[in-house]
């Protein structure tokens, strides 16, 4: 199934969201309306809202003030996810996303840490408004935890020595965990018991794994026009993420040298022979593998749930996180 057909299931809810992002991004600072419309605008998939509204319709029937709830929560978690690229992109010097300029290249770093900050306390402003407390105090440890992802990843970064256990857990602090986030929300405001609800939350950690698995792969598989963004970023960055660590392990003693090398200067001078060593290996493969044993977990944990045309969604959503190429 492909993505516009996993949306279809929850497309007038959807065509909502979209449209109270835009009503939620008015501010009497008109930089700020700017930065949010164009990186908000900028493209995507708006799979983790896409996420709360398929977890919130998988698990029980929807009341009209529960429905309009879900709006507000998948609007929460877009705004959070923004929020955090304006600044991955500031901390990653990034230039290019979604095949776009990225903020801080358009407008500076400053603006872009700034507007970050606004949709972080506008998504706040939402909950407060939402109203419940196990939403806020799922998305306040969660927001934490992502920050406690990004400064590991920081830590790692320029690391070749990196294990595959301490990649795993940036990637599900850093990425899984708002995936997790989002489909737990949908779940507590649909009214779901609890077993639902841990059904959602383990489906959010597992397809949020799956997806940045992906994501790392494609560092190595595809073109700049495929991702939106420029080849080798995680390399001149210095981030051992699981291709290059199981190239480094696995790979010929040059290969798994020049990847130190690459991981500690942050250089991309030998970037060809490097991909070439990543997809020689089996690296991809693995990783890929990875992915997949992530997916089958996450589909494996909607077992409780009642079928339906939502849960086939998801379903179909795993599916899709370890078969795209963008």
């Amino acid at each position: 199934m492909q993505s516009t057909q996993i949306h279809d299931v929850v497309a007038s809810e959807f065509g909502q969201v979209n449209e109270y992002i835009m009503s939620q991004l008015t501010s009497d600072i008109p930089l700020i309306e700017q930065i949010g419309y164009y990186i908000i605008s900028n493209g995507g998939k708006r799979l983790r809202p896409l996420l709360v509204l398929l977890a919130a319709r998988a698990s029980n029937d929807l009341s009209d003030d529960a429905l309009q709830q879900s709006i507000k929560m998948a609007t929460i978690i877009e705004f959070i996810h923004t929020s955090t690229l304006l600044h991955d992109d500031v901390v990653d010097e990034s230039d290019m996303r979604r095949g776009k300029k990225t903020a801080n290249e358009e407008w500076g770093n400053a603006p872009s840490v700034l507007v970050g900050d606004f949709l972080y306390s506008r998504a706040f402003q939402i909950m407060v408004d939402v109203g419940s407390m196990q939403c806020m105090d799922i998305l306040a440890k969660t927001t934490n935890i992502i920050a406690e992802g990004e400064v590991q990843q920081l830590i790692n970064c320029g690391d070749p020595d990196t294990t595959e256990e301490s990649y795993l857990k940036v990637i599900q602090y850093k990425t899984a965990k708002l995936f997790e986030g989002a489909a737990l929300c949908g779940a507590v405001i649909a009214g779901a018991n609890t077993q639902y609800q841990q059904a959602m939350q383990d489906y959010g950690m597992y397809v949020g794994t799956a997806f940045q698995l992906i994501d790392d792969v494609m560092d190595y598989v595809s073109t700049a026009e495929e991702m939106g963004k420029s080849v080798g970023d995680d390399l001149s960055e210095g981030k051992p993420t699981l291709p290059l660590i199981y190239t480094m392990q696995n790979g010929t003693k040059e290969a798994a040298e020049r990847v130190r090398q690459a991981i500690v200067t942050g250089g991309l001078e030998q970037l060809d022979t490097i991909i070439q060593d990543v997809q020689s290996c089996g690296a991809i493969e693995f990783t890929q593998q990875r992915a997949q044993q992530q997916a089958d977990l996450a589909i494996k944990s909607l077992d409780c749930l009642p079928e339906s045309d939502y849960k086939t969604a998801l379903i179909n959503l795993a599916h899709a996180s370890v078969k795209r190429r963008n």
